[in-house]
C-alpha cells in the first residue's frame, strides 16, 4: 500500500499506477474484499481511460475485472454493461479470435448463468471454447520443425565381404 501511494505521489495519474491498483484490488477481490476492491478497479479504470484512451485492451482488462466483481456482488446490470464494453474493446482492438475474447466470452458466461440466462452462457462459453482451440492450433507447430535434426554419432560401417 505505501508503495502505491509513492508511485501515484510520483507519478500521478500514469498507466503503471493505474496496473498497481488492478493489481491490489485483485488482491482484495481473492481476499473476498469485494468493497475495498471496487472503488480501487474504478480507479484504476478511470487512469486507464484518460492516459491510455477509452478503446485501450487495458481499459478493457479493468472493465472485464470490474464486470466479474459487480457480478459477485449481484450488480448484474452493471455487470452485464462493463462486460459489453469489455468485449467489443477486445474484439475491435485485438481481433475476434483473440484469447482474451475468449476470457470474456467465459466471465460473461458466468453472468448469464447467475441471471439464469443458460442458454445465452451455454453459446458464450461454445464460442469462448472455439476461439481457444483456434489459438491453442495456431499456436502448435508441425513436429517436424519443433524436433530438432541430428545426424547419427556413429556412422554405420560398410564391409566388404
Amino acid at each position: 500500500m505505501k508503495a502505491l501511494g509513492i508511485a501515484e505521489e510520483t507519478l500521478g495519474e500514469h498507466p503503471q499506477v493505474a496496473a498497481s491498483l488492478n493489481n491490489l484490488a485483485l488482491h482484495y477481490d481473492a481476499q473476498g474484499k469485494l468493497d475495498a476492491a471496487e472503488p480501487l478497479f474504478q480507479k484504476a479504470l478511470d487512469i486507464s481511460r484518460k492516459t491510455l484512451g477509452a478503446e485501450h485492451p487495458d481499459v478493457a482488462a479493468s472493465l472485464d475485472h470490474l464486470a466479474v466483481l459487480y457480478t459477485a456482488q449481484g450488480k448484474f446490470a452493471e455487470a452485464e454493461s462493463h462486460h459489453s464494453q469489455a468485449l467489443e474493446i477486445r474484439r475491435a482492438r485485438l481481433g475476434a479470435d483473440h484469447v482474451l475474447v475468449a476470457q470474456s466470452l467465459e466471465n460473461y458466461a458466468l453472468l448469464l448463468i447467475e441471471m439464469g440466462r443458460n442458454a445465452e452462457a451455454h453459446r458464450a462459453r461454445i464460442l469462448a471454447a472455439s476461439i481457444r482451440a483456434k489459438a491453442a492450433e495456431a499456436n502448435r507447430a508441425p513436429v517436424e520443425e519443433t524436433t530438432p535434426q541430428r545426424k547419427p554419432a556413429v556412422k554405420k560401417i560398410v564391409t566388404s565381404g
